[in-house]
């Protein structure tokens, strides 16, 4: 059993404290905002992760997680500090670093005993060092017996638990081997393998496994794209290719692509390090562009099919930037939905645990009646002249398609996900867009000029 402190109580703080309490170990979660703080001791959970509250509620009643705004508290007996702050970007794409340096400075003012700090945050290659420095400088005069050691997470939204619980691997990086390996005596009982390094290339590994599995995907979105002229079907292309032991299957499932508070930030962040460091990181800009075209041909497609889009009224499924999480950051639902409203045309949204965060960033739009959150699906879609999935809730997978059709003004789909079955769709009467399944869609073009 070790006694921890985790400083940030988001996706990644929560889970990382709540996971190592379940663990056995005791538990210090702290965060400067008190709201969350009380909230959190009520079991009152800050975001939507299945599971999550759960193991929060059993992990405080057995005595092994706390919840504090105190940096003195939660490090009396601390013998790992880990950092898990947000690392937001900057106007240029660089990652924010002032809440890490205050978790740093927190944590230098508040211990009197050695002690290994932790970076947990998504942070630019070169922080460890940097965080030295800070704790150096601020514990002047008073020197302290401290670590760094860089422990990148690899924590999925809506699987996080799970992804901590039982990991790819672990990486940690030092400058100092044995507190690396001290840090991985805390994940030995996962019994997965463990990479040691040094500090910098840890922090790159975090990078470099973000910016290529967004790359996979803007690949597929890419392949889908021209598939779509050709008349091919990217999803049979998506299994031919992964069929192959050298591709692999994950993450070739075309649509609107990636968001997140992950994906769009880290490779921004890497390809801000690049340039600066006089390199060109040409792959990273297309990644990037490609991601944001495919938003635009979700518009394109309804601007064609609709003619104008003025006036007319657009049923948007699914608001997070993926299934089974509440996070709105950098989600295709919103910048599409932004597209749509500088066309003049009039949204109306549903998604099954998003809408509350969707009101604090719609709120103005909101009182404008130009987007209308909605409580159901079929709500939605009523009165609409075309319905825009974007995010592959499983509640969507099976809905009513005759109760939709019914209570829409026009049957147009765009399918941002490839989640309903072509042929079922045009049975049903609707003219049904998807990405890159171009033989399809052209089927559907030839119902829409026969109308």
């Amino acid at each position: 059993m070790s006694n921890i402190c985790v400083v940030g109580t988001g996706y990644v703080g929560l889970v990382t404290g709540v996971c190592f309490a379940d663990l056995g170990n005791q538990v210090f979660c702290l965060d400067v905002n008190p709201d969350r703080v009380e909230k959190l001791s009520q079991g009152i959970m800050p975001i939507y992760e299945p599971g999550l509250n759960e193991i929060v509620l059993r992990n405080v009643n057995a005595g092994r997680l706390r919840f504090t705004m105190s940096y003195d508290e939660a490090l009396e007996d601390a013998e790992f500090a880990f950092i898990a702050v947000g690392t937001p970007s900057g106007a240029d794409g660089e990652a924010d670093l002032q809440y890490v340096r205050s978790a740093a400075e927190g944590i230098a003012d508040a211990i009197d005993h050695p002690i290994i700090i932790i970076n947990k945050s998504t942070v630019p290659v070169g922080t460890g060092d940097w965080v030295t420095e800070v704790v150096s400088k601020r514990r002047a005069g008073k020197p302290l017996d401290f670590k760094v050691v860089s422990n990148p997470e690899f924590l999925r939204e809506g699987s996080a638990i799970n992804d901590f619980m039982v990991p790819d691997r672990v990486v940690l990086g030092s400058t100092d081997q044995e507190a690396a390996k001290s840090v991985a005596h805390l994940y030995l009982s996962l019994r997965c393998p463990v990479v040691i390094t040094d500090l910098r290339t840890a922090e790159m590994i975090k990078y470099a496994s973000n910016a290529f599995l967004a790359t996979r995907i803007s690949f597929i979105n890419e392949i889908a794209n021209i598939c779509e002229e050709l008349g091919a079907d990217v999803e049979q292309v998506a299994v031919g290719m992964g069929l192959d032991k050298r591709i692999g299957s994950a993450f070739l499932n075309a649509g609107i692509g990636w968001g997140g508070s992950c994906f769009p930030k880290d490779v921004k962040a890497l390809a801000h390090m690049a340039v600066l460091h006089g390199t060109h990181p040409q792959l990273l800009q297309a990644v990037m562009e490609i991601n944001r075209n495919q938003r635009r041909q979700v518009v394109y497609r309804l601007r064609k099919v609709l003619k104008s889009l003025s006036d007319k009224t657009i049923a948007i499924l699914g608001l997070s930037f993926k299934p089974n999480t509440d996070d709105i950051r950098e989600a295709p639902s919103l910048e599409i939905i932004h597209l749509l409203q500088n066309e003049g045309a009039i949204v109306r949204c549903y998604d099954p645990q998003a809408i509350d965060n969707a009101r604090q960033v719609f709120s103005e739009e909101y009182q404008k009646k130009s987007v209308v959150l909605c409580s159901s699906a079929i709500e939605a879609v009523s009165g609409a002249d075309a319905l825009v999935l974007t995010t592959e809730w499983n509640e969507f997978k099976n809905l009513d398609f005759e109760q939709v059709k019914s209570a829409m003004r026009s049957p147009v789909i765009v399918d941002g996900r490839n989640l309903w079955n072509p042929e079922v769709m045009q049975k049903n009467g609707f003219i049904y867009y998807s990405i890159g399944r171009g033989n399809y869609n052209q089927q559907a073009q030839t119902g829409e000029n026969g109308q």
